[in-house]
C-alpha cells in the first residue's frame, strides 16, 4: 500500500492491455477539473470532450480529498484517481528507520534544494519515487533523522546558496515546519500511475509531478500546458502565508526547481500565450520544446449578442478574487459615474472558499464610493451568455492572466472590451478592443468611458472582436491543434469514438486545497 491511498471513483478500471484504452492520454489538474468551475477547468473538459477518439485517465491533486466533481463526467473519461495534499495520510505507519538508499537519496535531495541544482533535483525526485513504491515515503522525510540533516545542511550551507534563509538562520522549528509543507507538496510522488500514451499535465508544479513520474515508470511522452505561470503565481500565493522568511524561501526553492524540472522533462511544452512562452524560455525552457496553443470557445454557444441594455452597462465575469482586482474595477467606476451618471456595473461570479473577506472589502468599498446603486455583484450566472447580452462594454481588470475565457467569449458574443495588459489578453483582444495598465483606475475608467460614449465605436469594435475570434479562437482549431499533438507524440486514437456531449457543472465548487490561493484562469 502506498503511503497516501488515493480515493477512486467505483467505475470499471482497464487495463493498458485493453482494446478500449488505445490512444490512452493521462490528464493531469491541480486545483481545478473536475472539482472547481473556471478557466482551466473549461479547457480539460472541452479537449476530454472535444477528442472523443482518446480515452482519458484523470489525475485530480485536490485538498483533503473531501471535495467533488461538479462537473458532468465526458464519456471517454474512463478513470479518476483523485490525490489528496491535505487530506490524512493513509497508509504504513511510521518507521523507526529508514534504509540506507533512502538517507543518501535525502541528503541529494536536501543539496539540490539548497544549492539549488536542476540536474541533482531530478535525479533526488527520482530516487524518492522509487523509495516510495516500496516504502513510506512521509515517514521517511519526516523522520528525526531526516530533519536533523535538513536543519544542519541549511545552517550550515553557504551563505550564497543559502538565499532561504538571508538574513536569519533557520531554527529547528522551521526545519519542521519546511519538512511539514514539502511532505505534502511531495505526496504526488506516491501516486500510483497506469501507464498511458501520454502524461499531459495541464500545470507546471504538482501537476507536473504527477506526468514525471508517468514518464519515468512507463517511458510515454510527457506534455505541459501552463494557462498562466506557475511559478510567478506560487510567489504572490506565498508572499501572504503565516510562515518565517527561511521557510517561505525554501518552499519557494522547491516549486522552482519542480518548474525547471517539469521544464526540462516535458516532451513539448504548450502555453496558453506567446506571453507565457517567453517567460517559459525565461525560466529555462528550451525554445525548440514550446509551442503556444491559444485557446478557443464554440461559436455555437456564444452566438452574436443583440440589442445592448437601455442603460449604459459595464460587465465583469468571473470568480470573485485579489488576483481580479476588483477594487480597481470598483474605483474605476465611481470615476465612471461621475460623467455617466446613470450607468451601471453588474458583476457576475461565485466567491471561492477562502475570498469571502475580500468580497466583503469590495462590498464595503461600493459603500464607501457612493456606488450602491450602481454596482452589483449577482453571483454566478447560469448562462455566460446572457451576461454578455446584458454588456454595453465587457470590462476585465485582473493583475494575473493566462489566456482569459472571458475576454475571447466576448468577442466570439461581439461585445466591445475593456482590458487589462496582462498574460495573453493583448494577443487576444489585437485592434479589436481597447487595452489598459493593471492597477490604474483612472486609465481604466478613461477606456470605459470612451467606449460608453460612443456607441458607432463599441459597434465597430464588436464587430471586429467577433471577426478576430472566428479566425483565430474556435473551439474547432483548438481541438484540430491538440489532435495534431497527441498523433504526433504517439497516441494511436481508438477506431471507436464516443459521443460528444456538452459539459453541463453540476454544483457550485467546493474548496481547494490551501497552497492554491492562487490559480491560473
Amino acid at each position: 500500500m502506498t503511503p497516501s491511498t488515493p480515493y477512486r471513483d467505483n467505475r470499471p478500471q482497464h487495463t493498458a492491455g485493453d482494446p478500449a484504452r488505445s490512444g490512452a492520454i493521462a490528464l493531469i489538474t491541480e486545483g481545478t477539473y473536475p472539482c472547481h468551475q473556471g478557466g482551466v477547468s473549461v479547457w480539460c473538459d472541452q479537449l476530454i470532450r472535444g477528442l472523443p477518439e482518446h480515452s482519458f485517465d484523470l489525475y485530480a491533486i485536490t485538498g483533503t480529498g473531501l471535495e467533488r466533481s461538479v462537473w458532468e463526467r465526458p464519456g471517454n473519461l474512463v478513470n479518476t484517481v483523485m490525490m489528496p495534499i491535505w487530506g490524512p495520510v493513509r497508509g504504513r505507519s511510521r518507521q523507526r528507520k529508514e534504509p540506507a538508499e533512502f538517507t543518501e537519496t535525502h541528503r541529494r535531495f536536501v543539496s539540490a534544494l539548497l544549492d539549488d541544482d536542476v540536474d541533482l533535483f531530478i535525479d533526488a525526485l527520482r530516487g524518492l519515487r522509487r523509495f516510495a513504491q516500496y516504502g513510506d515515503l512521509t515517514a521517511g522525510l519526516t523522520s528525526d533523522a531526516s530533519l536533523r540533516h535538513l536543519h544542519k545542511a541549511w545552517i550550515n550551507a553557504p551563505h550564497s546558496s543559502r538565499e532561504s534563509a538571508g538574513a536569519y538562520a533557520p531554527s529547528v522549528a522551521d526545519a519542521i515546519h519546511a519538512t511539514a509543507s514539502l511532505e505534502h507538496l511531495m505526496r504526488p510522488l506516491a501516486t500510483p500511475v497506469a501507464r498511458a500514451d501520454i502524461y499531459h499535465a495541464s500545470s507546471n508544479g504538482l501537476a507536473s509531478l504527477i506526468a514525471m513520474v508517468g514518464k519515468w515508470t512507463h517511458g510515454t511522452r510527457f506534455i505541459l500546458t501552463e494557462h498562466g505561470i506557475y511559478l510567478r503565481e506560487r510567489y504572490m500565493a506565498l508572499a501572504y502565508r503565516d510562515a518565517t522568511y527561511p521557510v517561505r524561501m525554501l518552499v519557494l526553492r522547491f516549486v522552482r526547481l519542480v518548474t525547471a524540472a517539469a521544464y526540462r522533462e516535458a516532451d513539448l511544452i504548450t502555453p496558453g500565450s506567446h506571453f507565457n512562452r517567453r517567460w517559459q524560455e525565461r525560466n529555462g525552457a528550451d525554445p525548440e520544446k514550446v509551442r503556444p496553443v491559444h485557446n478557443g470557445v464554440d461559436h455555437h454557444a456564444f452566438p452574436e449578442v443583440g440589442p445592448e441594455p437601455d442603460v449604459r452597462t459595464l460587465v465583469w465575469v468571473g470568480r470573485v478574487d485579489p488576483l481580479k482586482d476588483l477594487e480597481t474595477l470598483i474605483q474605476a467606476a465611481a470615476l465612471v459615474r461621475a460623467q455617466v451618471p446613470e450607468f451601471r456595473l453588474r458583476m457576475f461570479g461565485s466567491v471561492p472558499a477562502g475570498n469571502e473577506t475580500y468580497a466583503e472589502r469590495c462590498r464595503a468599498l461600493i459603500g464607501q464610493l457612493n456606488l450602491t446603486e450602481h454596482a452589483f455583484f449577482e453571483g454566478r450566472i447560469p448562462e455566460i451568455r446572457d451576461a454578455y447580452e446584458a454588456a454595453s462594454v465587457v470590462v476585465l481588470s485582473s493583475t494575473s492572466e493566462g489566456f482569459p475565457y472571458t475576454v475571447i467569449e466576448a468577442m466570439m458574443s461581439g461585445r466591445a472590451t475593456v482590458s487589462t495588459d496582462v498574460g495573453g489578453v493583448a494577443e487576444a483582444v489585437g485592434d479589436a478592443g481597447l487595452v489598459v495598465a493593471p492597477r490604474d483606475p483612472a486609465a481604466l475608467a478613461d477606456a470605459c468611458l470612451a467606449l460608453l460614449l460612443d456607441r458607432r465605436r463599441r459597434e465597430q469594435f464588436g464587430k471586429a472582436a467577433r471577426a478576430r475570434a472566428l479566425e483565430f479562437f474556435t473551439l474547432d482549431r483548438f481541438l484540430d491543434v491538440y489532435r495534431g499533438i497527441y498523433t504526433e507524440l504517439g497516441a494511436v486514437p481508438a477506431p471507436i469514438a464516443v459521443a460528444h456531449t456538452r459539459p453541463e457543472p453540476v454544483s457550485e465548487p467546493a474548496a481547494i486545497w490551501q497552497f492554491e490561493s492562487v490559480q491560473p484562469t
